[in-house]
């Protein structure tokens, strides 16, 4: 049986999506932030704008990416913390009602250790 997982990331002022099935990244979407270029600095009410109007796309473009529709997603993985708090709750927020409005379950995951589990995905090739 295949697991598939689409992954959330929003911890500071990068908004990210990815596919993953079986361990296998599928697809891996990144949009930065341009507008905190201007401060010199992550200006953290501009990150969780940017996230909000970031989340959609960039979730459609991974999953469009990955060769896969909403209803073969099985889990959602996303950032629980650390990070800028307004960021974390626009992701957190997307997938709880990803995972609620399928049934699926919800994977809380630590930003930092999620940099070292990164390390163990397998690139498809």
């Amino acid at each position: 049986m295949s697991i598939t997982i689409l992954g959330i990331e929003s911890s500071c002022d990068d908004t990210s999506a990815a596919v993953i099935r079986d361990g296998y990244l599928l697809s891996n979407r990144i949009a930065n932030q341009e507008v905190h270029r201007l401060y010199g600095g992550v200006v953290p009410e501009l990150a969780s704008r940017a996230h909000q109007q970031n989340i959609i796309p960039v979730v459609d473009t991974a999953m469009k990416e990955a060769g896969v529709i909403p209803s073969e997603i099985d889990a959602v993985a996303f950032t629980r913390g650390p990070g800028l708090m307004g960021s974390l709750l626009v992701g957190t927020s997307f997938a709880k009602g990803f995972a609620l409005s399928r049934g699926i379950p919800l994977i809380e995951v630590n930003h930092l250790q999620g940099h070292v589990l990164a390390l163990f995905l397998r690139r498809m090739t």
